[in-house]
């Protein structure tokens, strides 16, 4: 298996070897073209999905772009960053506020195992109907529901259920909807 299989399979893979430097720098051209022209050609050539309506301020990070997946009426606030070495997937009607992060890639607690490069990734799902309040992180293998609030600052490291407004960091559910 070669190092993007690796990636894609949520394997541990090297992200400096083999192809994947050069597709993390395609991404960043095409983010780098967008940042500053603003036009969505750029974002629908670097994402695996969008939908018809969507909107994103500048400016707009991620490392291969091949792996974000955008429902209808999406819309982010400026500094969006998706770290996207595995699927990170937004339904419809999602709003995400200023400088928020969505992180599939995870790293070794163990120094040896970190000083060789090697991480691996869990992907990240949005259902429909979700707001992210401004500066939110939300961390691999997290699945958030439908009509779900996160508030400001909110840390995600576990799944949140549907219908419910949650907040904190860690984030927990603060009401139901």
């Amino acid at each position: 298996m070669n190092e993007k299989e690796k990636m894609l399979s949520g394997d541990w893979y090297n992200p400096m070897l083999e192809t994947l430097p050069e597709e993390r720098n395609r991404a960043k051209e095409l983010c780098r073209k967008y940042n500053s022209k603003l036009d969505k050609k750029y974002l629908k050539e670097l994402f695996g999905k969008t939908g018809e309506t969507f909107q994103i301020e500048p400016n707009f990070f991620c490392d291969y772009g091949y792996n974000i997946e955008l429902g209808e009426n999406f819309y982010s606030n400026h500094n969006l960053v998706i770290l996207d070495p595995a699927k990170v997937t937004f339904g419809d009607n999602v709003f995400i506020g200023p400088n928020c992060g969505f992180y599939t890639a995870e790293h070794p607690l163990d120094a040896e195992r970190r000083n060789q490069w090697l991480e691996y990734a869990k992907p990240i799902k949005v259902g429909n109907n979700v707001w992210f309040g401004g500066g939110v992180t939300v961390i691999s293998g997290v699945t958030i529901g439908d009509n779900v609030v996160i508030g400001a600052g909110s840390v995600v490291t576990k799944d949140i259920p549907s219908n419910v407004v949650a907040v904190g960091n860690p984030c927990k559910i603060l009401k139901q909807l």
